[in-house]
């Protein structure tokens, strides 16, 4: 028996404009689109309110703490903040304990991700083994496994034959390498973007931006030689942007993403030592903001991935020197973008959902993420683009709180959130 949703009164953008929309969803998928739908007898009717309807958006850059780091977040509670967010589809980076670097253990967590999450949970396998940058996983019995990411993220791979034998398997499976860029011995230990105006004022080790470009340019050349896919994740500075932008004009086969905060604030922003704004790669400098914003506008930077990291509330109370790296980002990143890009006539709506949804796709040849057309799962957000909102910490999904944006007033906030056509966030 056919089992039928009609979205009603609703807009989605359509060849750059706003129309009115109605969705008809039938067994999970979307059957048709239009102003007006053929209904179905016996089709539940749910009724949009005239707001914004887009593909269920794809965050290919999240961590959910499980196993390992519970206190922190789960993928119960993770999976929620990205349904509230209007997350369909996210990619939950490996940095656990244990790390999923077997067959068996990459197994067993995509059987945890699938008993108990909320949305469509792609799971990264690590590159290296135990995460400790030594030795490659075996690459083809990963991808066997079900493996398609691959990714030691929050720590970047220092041994370059480590990083060449990885991207030789990976190339023969035409799997990405997803690569935290940072060469340790220059980044120095610091906590915070290297320079004179805000780490020393206050008395804080600086980062340099080269310890993010140096590895960028070093991984670039031996996916060169290795034909293989490279991805930067949350790229930071205008010299890795360059270098990147060049390299594509070389057919180098890399792709790259931005996170929200990274093309929202610099470390001008930080006024004392709030860790609220302590994330890594840090808030760089304003011309490295406005490169991001230069740079996904011309197309080298392909995607928009929030880097949600949750952590408890006391370990964000330590400030610069001893909280640990990171924000959450899954229930905030739609709204922040559409208010401060969009509203103000930088993004176009269009293009702020094609970041957010097709190019991610695209990027990493996601086969179960809707895109909103006939016959795709019916993996479809809703958003209240006419609405003012405040965020409230109290009114996360997410265990984690640690954002610097608690009290930013904004626009398009989520209403709704179906994957497979199943209603998974409902404000109400």
């Amino acid at each position: 028996m056919s089992r039928a949703t009609l979205l009603i009164n609703g807009r989605r953008v359509y060849n750059d404009r706003l129309v009115k929309s109605e969705v008809l969803i039938v067994n999970g998928k979307i059957k048709e689109i239009g102003e007006h739908v053929h209904e179905p007898g016996d089709a539940e009717r749910i009724d949009l309110n005239n707001n914004l309807i887009t593909p269920g958006l794809i965050d290919v850059h999240v961590h959910l703490r499980e196993p390992g780091y519970i206190n922190k977040e789960t993928i119960a509670t993770g999976s929620k903040a990205a349904a509230h967010g209007g997350f369909t589809t996210i990619a939950a980076m490996a940095n656990l304990n244990p790390t999923c670097d077997t067959p068996e253990k990459f197994k067993e967590q995509v059987n945890r991700n699938e008993k108990a999450g909320l949305v469509k949970i792609l799971q990264y396998s690590p590159v290296t083994v135990d995460r400790a940058g030594k030795q490659p996983v075996n690459i083809v019995d990963q991808y066997q496994a079900g493996a398609r990411l691959f990714s030691d993220d929050g720590a970047g791979i220092q041994d370059a034959g480590v990083v060449y034998q990885a991207m030789q398997q990976l190339a023969k499976v035409n799997a990405p390498l997803c690569d935290h860029a940072q060469d340790n011995q220059l980044a120095q230990n610091g906590v915070i973007n290297d320079g004179a105006a805000i780490a020393q004022k206050l008395s804080l080790p600086g980062m340099p931006a080269i310890s993010e470009t140096a590895q960028i340019a070093r991984n670039l050349v031996i996916a060169q030689a290795t034909g293989a896919h490279y991805h930067v994740c949350h790229v930071s500075t205008k010299e890795s942007i360059d270098l990147i932008r060049y390299a594509k004009q070389q057919g180098i086969n890399v792709t790259c993403e931005v996170t929200p905060h990274h093309l929202l604030l610099a470390d001008a922003d930080i006024k004392e030592d709030d860790a609220e704004f302590k994330m890594n790669p840090p808030l760089r400098r304003r011309v490295d903001q406005q490169a991001c914003l230069v740079g996904l506008l011309d197309g080298t930077i392909d995607c928009i991935a929030t880097d949600h990291a949750p952590h408890t509330d006391a370990e964000k109370q330590q400030g610069f020197l001893n909280s640990p790296n990171g924000i959450v980002g899954s229930e905030t990143a739609f709204a922040l973008l559409y208010t401060h890009f969009v509203k103000t006539g930088i993004f176009t709506l269009a293009q702020l959902i094609d970041w957010l949804t097709a190019k991610p796709q695209a990027v990493f040849n996601l086969e179960n993420a809707g895109l909103l057309k006939v016959g795709d799962p019916a993996d479809i957000a809703v958003f209240d683009i006419d609405h003012q909102d405040i965020i409230r910490p109290e009114q996360f999904f997410s265990k984690g709180h640690n954002t610097p944006f608690v009290g930013d007033q904004v626009y398009g906030m989520t209403k709704k959130t179906f994957v497979d056509g199943k209603l998974v966030y409902t404000e109400d």
